[in-house]
């Protein structure tokens, strides 16, 4: 039996064979490092970037200890931000699938409270949510933590990048002293020391290597003039025309400036940062999602948690300004066994944050002069598909089906050409090749989707 099987564990049967049909075969380093740390019950503060496995690595950990008939909150994830709080959920289910009854329920904001209220009368083993929702049910006595045995900071460089330190402090204040306290961050800045320091008792620590294989992500760095930068954005994409890019600021003014330039270009834009309401933000991931949006441009903060397939390019439209974040902009694309781009501008002001990636990755950059990059032609950077909204959603029953069958029943047109559905509360998305999308809108326009007339547009 190998040390990365996890059968080596002390796990239950029926978990052992779920993780199986999960395909989960061999650990990955965090899950081989951490797992026997979680299990002894001690503290520990695990480095590890996205997509390296962390979240099942956690959910086996905190679903070990769970009794299945306390009803209480036994175990408190918080997160960043509301998608990677729902990812985390979805994952924590699929891991709960072998215990019988374990309630899972998400806190987030930018949701009705009214609901959530019913749902914790009912009582959760589990609670996966952001810090300053968490904090008003624990204000309200909506959630009492005194059962609690696990508490989980997922991401907590971002949540501390966020504000959320004193959220986070006075959560804890509220959770029992004998809990086990678990941080997963992706850098390890002054704020994580200083929350351990307070808050864990004598934790473990294990890191996992965050460099990317080079074999998968090709890297490229451009040096510009600061003047150039907005027309180099332009120049990568007409030069790779990539199906799906997202290209990284510093800050809101800055992704807003990229996605007028880019528009003005006749490039399909859209961008992600932190003042975007909570509707606007599920319909640019979905658009993105779907590919009906070409480039995302997006914050450092905004882009945490975001789980997209096959991302073919990252453009760096600015070198971050600490070299384990650059390793995570770029960890973005080539994944699940695909190649990946990595594009990277740098003004000479930036020099030192090239040398410093130059340091941690311990090889030389991949230089190349802008001049290199040859337009290849063609109209500009638009999407195959197009993104209807609908304006009916889970709340209504809606599913993915119902809007599936009206499109391919009475609209006749190919399933094949349909792309993602996604489903919101009160909004659901569905993409269709742009030389179908007058045809659709109109099918679902003038017909009716599960017996009902539906208010629909393109977005």
């Amino acid at each position: 039996m190998t040390a990365t099987a996890f059968s080596s564990l002390a796990l239950s049967p029926a978990m052992l064979a779920n993780l199986e049909s999960l395909g989960y075969a061999q650990m990955t380093p965090i899950q081989a490092q951490s797992l026997p740390v979680m299990l002894k019950g001690l503290d520990l503060i695990a480095q590890a970037k996205t997509g390296s496995g962390k979240t099942a690595a956690f959910g086996i950990g905190l679903l070990a200890p769970l009794n299945p008939r306390y009803f209480g909150c036994q175990a408190l994830v918080l997160c960043p931000t509301r998608e990677l709080a729902d990812q985390v959920a979805k994952e924590l289910r699929r891991l709960a699938r072998s215990e019988d009854n374990i309630k899972i329920l998400t806190l987030c904001g930018g949701v009705p409270m009214g609901p959530q209220i019913g749902s914790l009368e009912h009582g959760a083993q589990i609670i996966v949510g952001t810090p300053g929702r968490v904090q008003q049910h624990l204000a309200k006595g909506t959630l009492k933590l005194d059962g609690l045995n696990t508490l989980v900071l997922d991401e907590a460089d971002r949540m501390l990048d966020m504000g959320f330190y004193d959220s986070i402090a006075e959560i804890i204040g509220q959770t029992p002293e004998r809990r086990q306290t678990l941080l997963f961050s992706a850098t390890y800045p002054a704020g994580i020391k200083q929350l351990s320091a307070t808050f864990m008792r004598n934790p473990q620590q294990v890191k996992v290597e965050a460099l990317h294989d080079d074999s998968q992500i090709e890297q490229r760095f451009y040096e510009i003039a600061p003047q150039e930068r907005m027309d180099a954005v332009v120049k990568l994409l007409n030069s790779y025309r990539p199906t799906s890019c997202v290209a990284f600021c510093f800050t809101k003014q800055q992704c807003q400036e990229v996605v007028d330039h880019l528009t003005a270009k006749g490039i399909s834009a859209a961008a992600l940062h932190g003042d975007l309401e909570q509707r606007e933000r599920d319909q640019v991931l979905a658009m993105f999602a779907n590919r009906s949006l070409s480039v995302l441009v997006a914050t450092d903060v905004a882009a945490r948690g975001l789980d997209i397939d096959g991302l073919d390019m990252v453009i760096n439209v600015e070198l971050a300004r600490d070299s384990e974040i650059h390793i995570h902009r770029v960890g973005r694309t080539g994944r699940a066994g695909e190649k990946g781009l990595a594009m990277s501008l740098v003004a000479p002001a930036e020099g030192h944050r090239a040398q410093a990636i130059e340091n941690l990755q311990k090889s030389p950059l991949n230089w190349h002069p802008l001049s290199s990059l040859k337009h290849q032609g063609g109209a500009p950077l638009q999407p195959l598909m197009m993104t209807l909204c609908i304006g009916a959603g889970r709340k209504d029953k809606l599913r993915p089906g119902d809007i599936l069958g009206a499109l391919t029943g009475e609209g006749g047109i190919p399933g094949a050409q349909v792309g993602k559905i996604a489903i919101f509360d009160f909004q659901a998305y569905v993409a269709v090749e742009r030389s179908l999308a007058v045809k659709a809108l109109k099918c679902l326009s003038e017909g009716k989707i599960k017996g009902r007339s539906l208010r629909v547009r393109t977005l």
